[in-house]
């Protein structure tokens, strides 16, 4: 589709012939198609006794909300109920898989599943190559001698086979719009390419792969009676929303994401501005993965270069960006105003409103799209000079903005851009004269341009505290420290050091916090570490996946900390600036932390927003997609438009074709047991239940693999653990154990372990462990549920306890929390070194029984005492612990150890060593745990470990 937009009105024009089309779908009735006057006439007549809608079809069972499938805690009750006057059903439609039915093909498909294809296997092998190859290697492919000999498949030719991939369902389409100033030229001319966002939406809403992984009305959740925020359905708006809705009405609500990204790095090189979408309904752990297409990409915003003086040049490229998502966005508009009838995955046909809740995007474009100066807040009415001082003010709304344009624009002609923008600099606007939220019912930007995780945190972090470290500690000082952690499987050991890469992503931001704090003990002064600490403490808890009015109390709190001790970074000289020394925290990004309690509380936990899914889709649908295309700057976008069509339809049609060859129904069935989470793929998940000898058809993220099944369990069934059938050595005697691992009181270890047990249990043995032999391992898996959200098993976890080696001298063995049961029956924790892991070998001829107690794998573990509590170090707030040493007969000093059980472990556990002011320089990473005396117990180590440490552990 082409157009000319010689001005900005006639593009509202387009706009409001799109919405009156809207209006008038919606006034037919969705099952008898009959006409009526208004909504409420089609809503009253499917609700009348006489409707065309057969009672026998209503819905039974519907999906149950994240936070009402399982409470958190054993010990905690979890309890909640629903909006009384959302989610009302009024037919029954056709879902996204239904809809496929309805393709000029489907007749053959009827025959043959995989028409255009031969079968499924050539179905196969065409998806292969339009996925991997080039169109020029899919030709060199088809024509190599090997098909002398064999047969061809029944396409020839790349082009052929392309024409079959766009014969594939798709719903969809792409436009391409092209638009122009009055007045103002561009060095190009500028397309905007584009599909209606409401289709989008309805293909997004029907997609029973979705069903159950869905929510349609607010609801209230509370835990231990506390209030939970979870996903968006379970905060505050959702439930104000839903009270201004008609009765039976359902929120979809829209989540936008949009950043500029460069695709090639030349000078002048090549930019793309995408628009993504998804729905809060879907739950944030499917929205939070980029290969479960819960995202989907609306709209390449045009970055055009505009003839005029570069003082012009923002301002016009705002406006344009504006009014494209004005386009995009139209008749989301008028269904948010209106509503609209759509079918769910479930083929139920719901009354739905699609308000607009999030736009998830970096700073500089949260402040394009509220329309202010770069020297304000886009969410609050704070100015530049107020952004360190850690008030919260109050919100920028909408209306206070649109307010000000409409004063403005009554003084100056909103074309006359010199006057126009210097009125506007002067109240703190851009000079954007219609933003795009100005008609989207609910919209408003203090409340959709949410508190954003990666950005406002993570980067944030990086950008400033991480460089107040640098300076207080000094960068050689600071990468010894990290350079010599003990290496511990799954975690990243930054081998190198933190300061010398410029370039680092997200995840490697969260792993230097991981350790920071404990690192820098001893080498800042301590009011300095402990408002660094404030930070960290504020970022792992801005991360929880869901929030209490008591974990939101500890996040200001945090916040608060940071405020009271910031002077110790001007003390040090640690904030610096290009003229040295800066003693204000005028930092945008600071300030936004300040909202990050509301955001919660009306939108649900920060995650959910987080920029990590539109970073990953801006280098799925732009970064790759480039490699894939001829790359002309030309033609480039639309080349991208073509793959992405491609990919739905595969994917989409792929599916689709594997439950219909089947015989097995279009809809997804809803599955209301409580079943422990190993992974979030819907797809899979469904698939797995019905056809599940074809699991393996289906791409994305895979199970986490489940030790509570087959693997060791503790006595409580809190904690799995999982060893090799194999052993590692398979038949060692105590003389070589204590050889090879070098652990001197062994034989002491297991007699005194072997006689307290037999002494307890009352079981003993005739087994002489003098005598014995004994199988050991290298390693063993631990596995815990998450602390979070009792029903997700969390991947497991390696602890190690390799023997000494060339390049482990004093071995590589891992630290853990061990449950220890005294003499009273009162159990205390202790932190230990796993150094051996082991189990009795009765020969097979032998007809010797071994007591309970010998019969599962032991541990042999060296102590560590709690010396110091978090309150005793309050810039640290961690335990300090210090090896056990015990002295013998002769007066010489060795370590404490012990046997245990390998169930008595309840964590894996970081320490970090009390370095002092210097690190020494003789010890490495793999001496660094056996080399110190004196380690605190890292509560960063992960979100799961912080959470447990924060409240569980005492």
């Amino acid at each position: 589709m082409g157009e000319t937009l010689r001005s900005f009105k006639d593009l509202d024009v387009d706009c409001n012939l799109s919405a009156s089309k809207a209006a008038k779908i919606a006034m037919l009735c969705p099952n008898c198609s009959g006409e009526f006057s208004s909504i409420d006439a089609v809503t009253l007549h499917l609700n009348s006794p006489s409707t065309c809608w057969p009672h026998e079809s209503r819905p039974q069972q519907f999906p149950i909300p994240p936070g009402l499938r399982g409470s958190r805690s054993s010990t905690s009750t979890t309890t909640g109920y629903y909006h009384p006057r959302s989610g009302y059903v009024y037919g029954v439609g056709k879902n996204l898989f239904d809809k496929l039915q309805d393709d000029q093909y489907d007749y053959r498909r009827k025959i043959n599943t995989y028409y255009p294809f031969h079968d499924e296997g050539e179905w196969e092998l065409g998806r292969f190559l339009v996925e991997n190859l080039t169109q020029t290697q899919i030709d060199r492919f088809l024509r190599l001698k090997w098909f002398h000999t064999r047969p061809r498949p029944s396409f020839t030719s790349k082009d052929q086979l392309l024409d079959w991939i766009d014969a594939l369902p798709s719903f969809v389409s792409w436009k391409v719009s092209n638009l122009e100033f009055t007045g103002y030229k561009t060095t190009y001319p500028v397309q905007l390419i584009w599909r209606d966002a409401l289709e989008v939406v309805k293909q997004l809403f029907s997609d029973p792969v979705f069903a159950n992984h869905i929510t349609f009305q607010p609801h209230v959740v509370n835990t231990g009676g506390q209030r939970e925020y979870g996903d968006y359905m379970s905060a505050d708006i959702a439930w104000k929303i839903q009270d201004h809705l008609p009765v039976g009405a359902t929120q979809v609500p829209i989540i936008l994401g949009s950043d500029k990204t460069p695709v090639t790095r030349t000078t002048g090189g090549l930019e793309m501005h995408p628009l993504f979408i998804t729905i809060g309904n879907l739950d944030s752990d499917v929205r939070s993965k980029a290969t479960l297409r819960a995202w989907r990409c609306v709209a390449y915003m045009p970055v055009a270069k505009f003839r005029v003086h570069p003082d012009y040049q923002g301002i016009l490229q705002a406006r344009l960006w504006h009014k494209c998502v004005d386009l995009v966005c139209a008749n989301l508009k008028v269904a948010a105003k209106d509503g609209y009838f759509m079918p769910d995955p479930s083929r139920y046909i719901r009354y739905v409103f699609t308000p607009l809740i999030a736009h998830v995007c970096d700073l500089p474009e949260a402040t394009m799209i509220a329309t202010v100066s770069k020297n304000v807040s886009p969410i609050t009415m704070a100015k530049q000079e107020n952004f360190g001082d850690g008030y919260l003010y109050p919100p920028r709304t909408g209306q206070h903005t649109l307010q000000l344009i409409y004063e403005i624009s009554k003084a100056v002609d909103p074309w006359d851009l010199d006057k126009f923008q210097k009125a506007a600099k002067a109240v703190h606007l851009s000079g954007v004269h219609m933003p795009f939220w100005r008609d989207w019912a609910f919209a408003c930007p203090s409340v959709f341009l949410t508190a954003e995780v990666l950005h406002t945190c993570i980067k944030f972090f990086a950008d400033h505290p991480l460089n107040w470290i640098k300076e207080a500690v000094g960068k050689p000082e600071l990468d010894a420290r990290f350079m010599i952690q003990h290496k511990r499987v799954g975690t990243r050991h930054f081998t190198k050091g933190v300061t010398h890469v410029n370039q680092m992503t997200g995840r490697e931001h969260r792993d230097i916090q991981r350790t920071i704090i404990a690192s820098i003990a001893g080498a800042a002064p301590p009011r300095f570490i402990r408002s660094i600490r404030a930070l960290i403490d504020f970022i792992y808890l801005a991360q929880n996946p869901v929030h209490s009015p008591d974990s939101l109390k500890s996040m200001v709190q945090a916040l608060s900390d940071f405020h009271v001790f910031k002077d110790a970074i001007v003390d040090a000289e640690a904030r610096r600036g290009k003229k040295g020394v800066k003693e204000d925290f005028f930092i945008p990004k600071l300030e936004l932390l300040q909202s990050f309690r509301g955001t919660v509380e009306r939108l649900g936990s920060l995650m959910q927003f987080s920029a990590d899914m539109t970073e990953r889709l801006l280098i799925t649908h732009c970064k790759h997609l480039f490699e894939r295309t001829s790359r002309r700057s030309t033609d480039f976008t639309e080349q991208c438009v073509r793959i992405l069509n491609r990919q739905e339809s595969m994917e989409l049609f792929n599916l689709y074709a594997l439950f219909y060859s089947h015989g097995a129904s279009l809809v997804n069935a809803i599955n209301i047991e409580d079943e422990e989470i190993t992974t979030v793929n819907p797809a899979l998940s469904w698939v797995s239940r019905v056809l599940p000898d074809e699991a393996h058809s289906v791409h994305g993220p895979r199970p986490v693999r489940n030790h509570f099944l087959k693997g060791i369990l503790s006595g409580d069934a809190h904690t799995a653990f999982h060893l090799t059938s194999t052993p590692d050595f398979n038949a060692l005697t105590t003389v070589s154990i204590q050889t090879k691992f070098s652990l001197v009181d062994f034989n002491d270890a297991i007699s005194q372990f072997i006689n307290r047990l037999a002494l307890s249990t009352g079981e003993y043995t005739r087994w002489d462990y003098r005598y014995g032999r004994f199988c050991t391992w290298n390693k063993f898996r631990l596995q815990l549920h998450s602390a979070f959200q009792s029903r997700v098993i969390m991947p497991s976890r390696v602890i190690q306890a390799y023997p000494p080696s060339d390049a482990f001298p004093l071995g590589n063995c891992d630290t853990v929390l061990i449950n220890i049961t005294g003499d009273d029956g009162q159990s205390t924790s202790r932190v230990a070194q796993v150094r051996l892991i082991f189990r009795p070998r009765i020969p097979q001829a032998s007809d010797l029984v071994l007591p309970t107690f010998l019969s599962n794998p032991l541990l042999y573990v060296q102590f560590f005492n709690f010396v110091a509590n978090p309150n005793d170090r309050p810039e640290l707030a961690m335990w300090t612990v210090e090896r056990a040493y015990t002295v013998d007969q002769h007066g010489k000093r060795y370590r404490c150890g012990g046997v245990v059980s390998l169930t008595d472990v309840t964590h894996a556990v970081e320490l970090i060593p009390e370095y002092g002011n210097k690190v020494d320089g003789k010890i490495s990473s793999a001496t660094c745990l056996e080399s110190y005396d004196r380690f605190f117990l890292n509560n960063f180590t992960d979100k799961e470990s912080y959470h447990t440490f924060s409240t569980e552990f005492t």
